[in-house]
This record gives structure tokens, C-alpha cells and sequence, in this order.
């Protein structure tokens, strides 16, 4: 069915005249989410056009300058206030806040090794002298609130087709997923009115994510959770796909006279507004239809089927059909040159909608592609061998116009430069004032074998902390036949504990003639290369200060990284900013003081940022309440592994092994786990020194490099006793350390050095025959070997005298991990 057998007229909005009242007023009816001054932008347009707008166009606006596709926070003017160390108040006013912090930084690394950064669907990265490394990450959070299954699958579906979009296509080979969700033992008449209880809204985003990347044939091979009051009414769901592409298939172009190709699903009234309805708030009775439909399997086709044709070189650009639909991609594609559309020709889910529903549907699993007249035959054959569905609906024209048709008539003409540059950029105000957080008052415990076990015992089993398992199962993260490090680390399903982070080997694709089998690979410099993804977050910094919530963030996901042979001199990050609403100064200015920690951190650890997004209004109105949630900064971290057959897990291997300790304990029990589960409030946040943690990370990726590894975790939530603890009970080993020699800044209570989350630390395991030449790559570092692996299966700290302070049974720890009671009494 076609649009043409339903032929509806465009309506004409009178907004000529109109005061503004009336302006707000039509914005918010019509779920635009334009502001006033954007209104009357569009006002003055069509003023001197001496015409009103139509729905199509108005539409088509709202759109295009959304938020969510126009990044107006960040791009935006900031005039920000803030409290210098001595207590003064500055300003400093930021043109566009994206190019002078994260945008910057990349420019100014200037890494030859970056092929395409924030200019495209996804970053890419060189892998080898052949391929490039793509990676992009996104949120669907307003969708996933109001309909979770549907919204995390679509959010995945929308993700992995950024990164088939980008360049001329890359090949999907796996997909990472980071949620934040309400905590789950809330009570159901404590939930605000017309919230979903956080256990269904995280069963079902877990499935959403689940059914799509396993039906899609996509290892989802990291990821992590995190639980908070904060997000009952708003949760976050990250979604992140990694791709491998030609070189030479880096770069599109769109040329006059090229044909609008649009491939895949059919369009209906799903989705619709969803660029408009995820800029703003959500509220009791937002509708649930602007949430969209997946559908894997024919996106499984679609992306088959764009491959083929790339390869065969039959279209010149294409780009995902997402937020805004087709008003969007189309209108991004012809942007440089003008193009022209036929609505009617679009293939409909089922008759009756209107034009400007046709142009904003975000209806999935639809790709548009700009194709040279001369390849058209060629490529709706490729496309009809797989049974996709493939219309042209226009042709890309060279007179700078987006003109759309229905049927015979003009249902928008809008000049580019208006719809692409036209779009005010207002000055919003952000004010950092620093949380006036008290020193915390952690009582040392009176010593005895039990007095911090049963605090570890608690910290293994806190939602944040505890096994996640049960969601890392649901998925395929084996499918592809290419992962290397998996999520879970051990030597069998009894003995398991958490990963850092994923190498995927891309052999199937990079490998040529010769990849059908490993042992038939040619021979050379890239023949072992992998790649390691990881991630880091941490929003209870964030409640703190947010710089050092960024700064956090960012070292965790480095560290992550090099615990499983990644190197920090050969990585780069992306960011998420998952934010409330920004034309609140206080939001603003938290937001403001993040970006500056990622230009700061990234400047030294010379990680460029490749890709980004923000999702920003992430707030639950109800009645003359809002409810924000705490800001979080994802970032994740794309590397080269050199030599996939040197990668290190985390589960301890060997009895009478050394267990050393990387980096200095500080005094930084701000938003620790200890400090939540024993409900203290206060403390200093732990800060990170880049310089140091990159020497440090360097060192340690040489000493892997020489194979004196056996096994690596990085120290974060919960601290030195968690980690290690994780690391015995995946290697179903025990350990015995000396807590007195654990490198320290300064003098440090047993419960600091134990359970302090300070950044740049790694628990290392190495051979005592490797100790002396493992020794002298640390040279002038903070490292110590603190303990042993023993043979008894106990996990015993001793402080400075000798009193044993943690004496548990590894079995009890696991099980706590693993939210069991213990069988192991």
C-alpha cells in the first residue's frame, strides 16, 4: 500500500501574527519542543517567504533542530560561574562548549591513527593498513521508560545502524550495553505515579537488547549496571556497536543528479516525535506511540544486503534512518547540494497517514542511500535477492533546497542553509557552586576476623557490586565466532568472576581469503591484532563533583582496557552525557565542569575522543515536582590489541604467585560503595593524577608485553578487598595480604585500605621466578607485592599488627557475589 492511495493535503500553520504565547503554546501542543526564540526564528522564515508553514514543514524543523539532533546545549553559548580554589567567583564564557573542551582536545592530539571523528554516524579508527575500527555509542532513555522491551531493542537496532551508516558502511561485530535503573527493592506504593516498577523496566530492557543483538547475529560482549534511587523514574540505556571497515570506504559524497534509495522496513505512525519527545521531560501521561517498533530480522537483511552492494561499489553515501526519520536523514544527506522527495512513493505499514507523519515516522530497520542513476538496476537486484525492500522516493538536485512532494503537490520548501544553520543559538547561564561535602566519619571497627568480612560480604552482594550474571547469560557474546575476552573470567561455570573488559579478534573480516581458518592465515604484522572495548561510570562521584566524576570515568575505562592487554598509547574514548535539564544553571554548570574534565584528561592521557552524544532533560515531572537524575558521564574506550595470544584475565591461576599492587591508596572515600552501604555521607571523591596513571598503565602493558602477567583487575567499586576477592573466587584460589604493605598516600585506617575506591590501581598476579624482571618495569612507581595466592581457599587480610581484619571462606564470597546463601558454613 502506498501513500498515494490515501492522498492527504498538507495543512497550512498560521503562525503569522501570532504573539508569543501563542508560539510556546503551538510548540508544546504539537510536541515540537522548539523554544520561543526558535519559534519566532521560524516566524520571521516564512514572513518573508510571505507564506505560513505546513505541517511537513514545520515538522520537518522541529526536527532538525531538536536537541537530540542538534546538540544545542553543547554547541551552544555557556556563560559559566564558578568557585576558584580560593573561594572566588569567575566567569568564563564557552562559544560552543563541544569544540572548546572535547571537540578540542581531539583536534589538538591530532592522532594520525583517527580517520573520521565527530563527523559521521560513528568515530573510526585505523586497525591495520586495510581496515579501520568504527565505534558509537547511543542512549534510548525517554523510550525505554515508557515502553522498556521495545525501547532498549530499538535503541540497540538504532546503534548498530549508526554504524552500517557510517563512511559507506562498516560490518557490525559487536555490541556493548550499560544500563542505570532504579533500584529494584523499592516498594510499589513508593513509586511516582505512572512510573513502571525498576524490575520491570529492567527485565524488559534486558530482553529488549537480548532479542535484538542475539537475532541480529551480534555478540554483545560488554556492558555494566548500575542501580540508583535516582533513576526509578528516568533510567539510562546505553547502546554501543563496534564495526570494521575498509579504508578505502571511509569517506561519502553525494553528487546532483544521485538517486534517494530508501531500503528495509516500512514506515508507519510508530516513533513518531521521538527526536522532538526525547528533548524535553517526561511526564505522567506522555504517549507512549512515540516509542518505536523492531523489527532484528529484517535489519539482519538490510545489513546483508548494504554490504553486498558497498562492496560492489553501487552507491556513493547512506546514513541510518533514526531520530527525526526521513525529514532527518534525507534532509542530512542533501545538505551540501538540495534534494528533492516523493512521499507518495514511500512503502506504508498501512494507509492513512498524513504527510508530515510519512516524513517524521521513526519507524526502524530503514536505511537511505544516495545511488548513482547508472547503478540502479544493479542494486535493486541485490536488494530483491534477499527479499528487501528497496523504493526510490528522489533525486539529490544541486539547487540547495529540501522540496517535498505528495502526489502533485509541494508539502515543503525549505532552503538548506535555513533547516542546517538557520536555528538561534541562545546564551544559557551555568553556576557551579562545590558541594560543601563534610569530612566522613568512618569509625575504625574493632579488630577481629569478622569485623570488615562481613562489611566485604555486604559490598559483594550490593546491587551495584554483585553478580551480573544473570543478564550476561541472556546474551550471545560468542556468535561470530571472534571474541576473544568474554564477560565472564574463570576456569568453569562454578568459578566465575567479573571481566574488564572485551577483546573481539576480527579475523572473518580482516583475514581476507585466508580467514576460514586460523592455522591458513598469512603471516604478519597484523595477523594477531585484536581489538579491546571497555567502559566506565561512575554517577555517585557525580552527586560530589562532577569533574571528577568525568576524570573517574575516563581512567576506568583506560584502566579496564589494559588489565586485558590493551595499551592507553593506542586507544580512544567516547562520551555520553546523560544530563537533566540544562537550562537549570546548577544542571548546566555540572555539565560544564565534566566537559572540562574531559578536555583536562584526555590532554594527558592522549586518548582522543572520537564520538559522542549527549541526552540531556532526562527529568519525571509530576505535578509541580521534577525529579532529576544524578548526572552520569559514560565513557567508553576503543584500542588496539597488538597480539590477541598475549591478552590477560582476571581470575588468579597459581598457587605461591605474587599478588601485587599498583598504585597509591588515598584518603577518597567520597561516594564509595563502603561509605553507601554503611550509610556515611561525606569524604573526599577519589581524583585522578593522568600523568601517573598513565605511567603507570604503560608499565604495565610492557610487562604483558613480556608475558610476566598471569592475571589483572582493576581496582575500583568497593575497593583493594573486592577486587582481590573477585579474583579468587573466579580462579577458585585464596589469598593472603599484608594490608600494611599496600602503597599508600599517607597514613590510612585498615577500612581505607581496604575499601577506598581511589583511581590508576591495578591487582597484578605474577610468577615468583618473574619477580625480579617484573620489578624493574616499575621502577620508581607506587607498587608492592602485598600478598600470595595460597592453596587454602581463604581470603585473609592482616593490617599493620598482624590482626587478621577479613578471614573468609572464597565459597562464602562467591556466593554473596552471586546473591546465594552460603553453602559453605
Amino acid at each position: 500500500m502506498r501513500a498515494l492511495d490515501f492522498l492527504k493535503k498538507a495543512r497550512p500553520v498560521s503562525i503569522a501574527g501570532l504573539p508569543d504565547k501563542e508560539l510556546v503554546k503551538l510548540s508544546r501542543e504539537n510536541v515540537l519542543s522548539l523554544s520561543l526564540e526558535e519559534m519566532k526564528a521560524v516566524q520571521e522564515y516564512f514572513k518573508k517567504k510571505g507564506r505560513n508553514p505546513t505541517d511537513v514543514e514545520l515538522e520537518t524543523v522541529a526536527q532538525t533542530w531538536s536537541e537530540h539532533c542538534k546538540h544545542k546545549t553543547l554547541t551552544g553559548i555557556v556563560e559559566y560561574q564558578y568557585k576558584d580554589e580560593n573561594g572566588k567567583w569567575k566567569t568564563r564564557t564557552f562559544n560552543n562548549l563541544l569544540k572548546e573542551t572535547v571537540f578540542r582536545v581531539t583536534m589538538e592530539l591530532d592522532k594520525k591513527w583517527c580517520i573520521s571523528v565527530f563527523s559521521d554516524n560513528a568515530g573510526i579508527i585505523e586497525f591495520d593498513e586495510k581496515f579501520g575500527v568504527a565505534f558509537k555509542v547511543e542512549t534510548h532513555n525517554h523510550p525505554s521508560a515508557l515502553e522498556p522491551y521495545g525501547g532498549a531493542a530499538t535503541g540497540i537496532g538504532g546503534v548498530i545502524r549508526d554504524v552500517l551508516g557510517v563512511g559507506l558502511g562498516a560490518k557490525p561485530i559487536a555490541n556493548t550495553d550499560v544500563f542505570c535503573f532504579g533500584v529494584p527493592d523499592i516498594a510499589w506504593d513508593s513509586l511516582p505515579a505512572g512510573v513502571l516498577h525498576p524490575r520491570r523496566i529492567a527485565k524488559g530492557v534486558v530482553a529488549g537488547v537480548r532479542d535484538y543483538g542475539n537475532r541480529m547475529g551480534i555478540p554483545t560482549v560488554n556492558g555494566a549496571v548500575y542501580f540508583d534511587e535516582g533513576y526509578i523514574s528516568n533510567p539510562l540505556v546505553y547502546c554501543g556497536t563496534l564495526g570494521i571497515i575498509p579504508k578505502d570506504k571511509c569517506a561519502k559524497k553525494v553528487s546532483p543528479g544521485d538517486l534517494v534509495l530508501v531500503v528495509g522496513g516500512r514506515t508507519g505512525r510508530d516513533g513518531i516525535h521521538g527526536a522532538t519527545f526525547s528533548s524535553i521531560q517526561l511526564e505522567q501521561d506522555t504517549d507512549v506511540s512515540a516509542v518505536q517498533i523492531g523489527n532484528p530480522i529484517v535489519e539482519k537483511k538490510v545489513m546483508d544486503t548494504v554490504l553486498k552492494a558497498r562492496d560492489l561499489n553501487l552507491y556513493s553515501a547512506i546514513t541510518d534512518c533514526g531520530a527525526g526519520g526521513l525529514s532527518s536523514a534525507v534532509g542530512e544527506l542533501g545538505e551540501e547540494c538540495g534534494v528533492r522527495v516523493h512521499l507518495e512513493r514511500v512503502p506504508l505499514k498501512y494507509a492513512g497517514l498524513k504527510p508530515w507523519e510519512i516524513w517524521v515516522s521513526e519507524a526502524q530497520e530503514r536505511m537511505v542511500l544516495s545511488v548513482p542513476p547508472a547503478k540502479r538496476n544493479e542494486i535493486e537486484k541485490i536488494f530483491a535477492s534477499e527479499n528487501v525492500e528497496a523504493v526510490f522516493i528522489g533525486e539529490f538536485t544541486g539547487d540547495n533546497k529540501l522540496t517535498v512532494m505528495h502526489g502533485d503537490e509541494v508539502v515543503a520548501d525549505l532552503d538548506m542553509k535555513f533547516l542546517h544553520k538557520g536555528v538561534p543559538r541562545p546564551t544559557r547561564r551555568a553556576i557551579w557552586n562545590p558541594v560543601q561535602n563534610p569530612k566522613a566519619k568512618i569509625e575504625q571497627k574493632q579488630v577481629n576476623a569478622s569485623s570488615y568480612g562481613d562489611s566485604l560480604k555486604k559490598l559483594l552482594s550490593s546491587y551495584n557490586i554483585a553478580s551480573k550474571e544473570w543478564i550476561v547469560r541472556q546474551y550471545d557474546h560468542e556468535v561470530q565466532g571472534q571474541t576473544v575476552i568474554k564477560p565472564m573470567h574463570g576456569p568453569s561455570f562454578t568459578a566465575q568472576g567479573p571481566g574488564d573488559a572485551a577483546v573481539i579478534w576480527p579475523y572473518t573480516v580482516t583475514g581476507g581469503e585466508n580467514s576460514g581458518s586460523h592455522a591458513s592465515r598469512k603471516a604478519g604484522a597484523s595477523a594477531w591484532r585484536g581489538v579491546v572495548l571497555s567502559c566506565g561510570l561512575n554517577p555517585e562521584y557525580g552527586k560530589i563533583d562532577p569533574y571528577w566524576m568525568a576524570a573517574s570515568a575516563i581512567d576506568e575505562a583506560l584502566r579496564n582496557a589494559v588489565c586485558v592487554g590493551g595499551s592507553v598509547e593506542r586507544m580512544a574514548i567516547l562520551d555520553n552525557f546523560c544530563w537533566g535539564n540544562p537550562n537549570r544553571p546548577e544542571q548546566l554548570g555540572g555539565l560544564v565542569r565534566a566537559s572540562l574534565a574531559c578536555y583536562d584528561m584526555a590532554k594527558v592521557f592522549q586518548t582522543p575522543f572520537i564520538s559522542g552524544k549527549d541526552s540531556l532533560h532526562n527529568e519525571y515531572a509530576l505535578g509541580d515536582k521534577v525529579l532529576s537524575i544524578p548526572p552520569a558521564l559514560l565513557i567508553s574506550a576503543v584500542g588496539i590489541v597488538e597480539d590477541i595470544r598475549k591478552t590477560v584475565t582476571m581470575d588468579i591461576k597459581e598457587n605461591g604467585n605474587l599478588i601485587y599492587i599498583l598504585g597509591a591508596t588515598a584518603k577518597e572515600m567520597g561516594g564509595s560503595h563502603y561509605n553507601k552501604i554503611s550509610k556515611i555521607t561525606g569524604g573526599s571523591v577519589p581524583k585522578v593524577d593522568p600523568a601517573a596513571s598513565r605511567a603507570r598503565m604503560i608499565a604495565l602493558s610492557a610487562a604483558m608485553e613480556a608475558g610476566l602477567v598471569r592475571s589483572c583487575h582493576d581496582c575500583s567499586e568497593g575497593g583493594i578487598s573486592v577486587a582481590i576477592a573477585e579474583m579468587c573466587f573466579a580462579g577458585d584460589k585464596g589469598v593472603t595480604c599484608d594490608i600494611a604493605a599496600i602503597p599508600a598516600d599517607g597514613a590510612l585506617t585498615d577500612s581505607e585500605l581496604l575499601f577506598s575506591e581511589s583511581n590508576g590501581r591495578f591487582i597484578i598476579e605474577v610468577q615468583p621466578s618473574k619477580k625480579s624482571e617484573f620489578e624493574k618495569l616499575f621502577k620508581g612507581l607506587p607498587i608492592s607485592a602485598a600478598g600470595n595466592v595460597t592453596e587454602a581457599k581463604m581470603l585473609v587480610f592482616r593490617n599493620a599488627g598482624g590482626h587478621k581484619v577479613i578471614n573468609e571462606k572464597i565459597g562464602e564470597l562467591r556466593d554473596a557475589w552471586n546473591g546465594r546463601k552460603s553453602k559453605h558454613d
